[in-house]
């Protein structure tokens, strides 16, 4: 049998991994604050964010935001 070789050392992927949950939390408080703002003044925020148009909730709609902006960034 051929040996699988690892694409990535195990210390890479957890600086990786640790690097992607830093950028959704950030992303999350920013695009959560734009939400609740937006909520607050009446303004149709969900149409200003991407990935959220279909969000039931404030937070289903800013995690779904979240994951948008983060494939665009990969």
């Amino acid at each position: 049998m051929a040996r699988v070789e690892k694409v990535m050392p195990q210390s890479m992927a957890a600086n990786a991994s640790r690097g992607f949950g830093i950028i959704f939390a950030i992303s999350f408080v920013v695009f959560l604050a734009i939400a609740l703002f937006g909520q607050l003044i009446g303004w149709d925020w969900r149409s200003a964010l991407p990935g959220a148009e279909g969000g039931k909730t404030v937070l289903g709609g800013v995690k779904a935001s979240v994951y948008t902006f983060m494939s665009h960034l990969l």
